[in-house]
């Protein structure tokens, strides 16, 4: 399957009706901000941030991954900058890029935005990720706006390896997004090649992703960016397996990104392999554990087998082994009777001191506090019942 470029041909894809969201990431690519080669604007930009404006307006939550910063870096210094040049170059690109992709943001929005940058180190340790997470919530809960891009200047993979539609998908996840929305300067995937195929067509619904159609994705369409159809694809079944659906459009054409403000897609949705919270407590559920565990009364033991609750330091009695702050720990009863799963919020030596606490009490007996539960309702799975596949798992 390949993709094809809105700004040469119009199809005019049917709208369809995008999922029901609250919280939705989205991604826009370097071409729709450099589109011209000569450096960013906000031609593109000016749509896309009417559209998270309108939807901070009715309650809902946008969490923004820009590309851009490599391609603005590139304007700045055209005469030093050379196509084709090595990782530092690029680097030392996107470390001057950075700026004025942010303020092209502010320009655009009316609410304070905020920078984040992250590697996927920072997402493959587990305590920067707990800590990326509670970041960029609270930025949410104080209404701002969070652009967040690759921090290239530290990367230590190639840029292309790094690209912004993963990073994306893996953010995502990462703020429970109930939508990934990508724009860029393709406007859906099509059956084949439409510049060679006049048969192609293209695809409204995708309700699975198949290592085939990744493979016959195409490549990237412009030098500006570093990632194609390909990258894309890889990120929906990213979010895919997160339980998050994909929405690919044309964030060139003003009318498609109009449409988005009224729930109407046109584009590709690509389908959810489950739901949210199936494949988050599947994991929770199957995931290797740390060696520790932490021991609960027989009231919070019940509570926990009972429905979705957090565990509070109230019901815990102690904790046995080591374990660190976000890792995934055993939880069980007096007699050692397996209760639970969860990623705890504090360590075991963080758990011993604040076994049968209050929550108002963490502060005072730690001196700071990650939050008011040792394992949050949203990462805790109950293990007192089977979960047969593609059932929804209570907890």
């Amino acid at each position: 399957m390949a993709a094809i470029d809105t700004g040469n041909t119009h199809t005019g894809l049917p709208a369809q009706a995008l999922p029901s969201w609250r919280r939705a990431v989205l991604k826009v690519g370097s071409n729709l901000l450099a589109a011209d080669g000569g450096g960013l604007t906000p031609r593109h930009a000016e749509a896309l941030a009417g559209f998270v404006a309108a939807s901070h307006a009715e309650g809902r939550e946008v969490v923004l991954v820009s590309s851009g910063a490599v391609a603005a870096g590139r304007a700045l210094l055209r005469q030093h900058a050379r196509d084709g040049g090595g990782l530092a170059a690029r680097q030392a690109l996107a470390a001057l890029g950075q700026a004025p992709m942010v303020a092209l943001w502010q320009s655009l929005s009316a609410r304070p935005v905020a920078q984040v940058l992250l590697t996927h180190d920072d997402l493959r340790n587990r305590r920067r990720y707990l800590n990326a997470r509670a970041t960029l919530h609270e930025l949410l809960q104080l209404g701002v706006l969070p652009v967040i891009n690759e921090n290239d200047t530290v990367s230590v993979d190639e840029l292309k390896l790094g690209d912004n539609d993963n990073l994306a998908a893996i953010v995502a996840a990462l703020v429970d997004a109930d939508l990934l929305l990508i724009a860029s300067d393709v406007d859906a995937l099509y059956s084949a090649d439409p510049r060679r195929d006049p048969a192609a067509v293209p695809i409204a619904l995708v309700a699975a992703l198949t290592p085939e159609i990744v493979a016959m994705a195409g490549d990237s369409g412009s030098a500006a960016g570093t990632g194609g159809m390909r990258t894309k694809l890889q990120a929906a079944a990213k979010a895919a397996a997160a339980g998050i659906p994909t929405a690919l459009f044309s964030g060139r054409e003003a009318a498609t990104v109009q449409a988005l403000q009224r729930g109407q897609l046109r584009g590709t949705l690509i389908a959810a392999g489950s739901t949210r919270l199936q494949a988050r407590k599947y994991w929770l559920r199957h995931a290797p554990a740390a060696p520790g565990r932490i021991r609960i009364d027989a009231g919070a033991a019940k509570a926990l087998s009972g429905g979705r609750v957090s565990l509070l330091p109230g019901g815990v009695l102690g904790a046995d082994g080591e374990f660190h702050r976000g890792d995934l720990v055993e939880i069980v009863d007096a007699d050692g009777a397996a209760v639970a799963r969860g990623l705890s919020q504090y360590g075991a030596a963080e758990v011993r001191r604040l076994a049968g606490r209050h929550s108002r009490e963490i502060d005072g007996a730690l001196g700071y506090s990650h939050g008011d539960e040792v394992v949050h309702r949203d990462d805790l799975v109950s293990i007192h019942h089977p979960v047969a596949s593609g059932q929804e798992i209570d907890a």
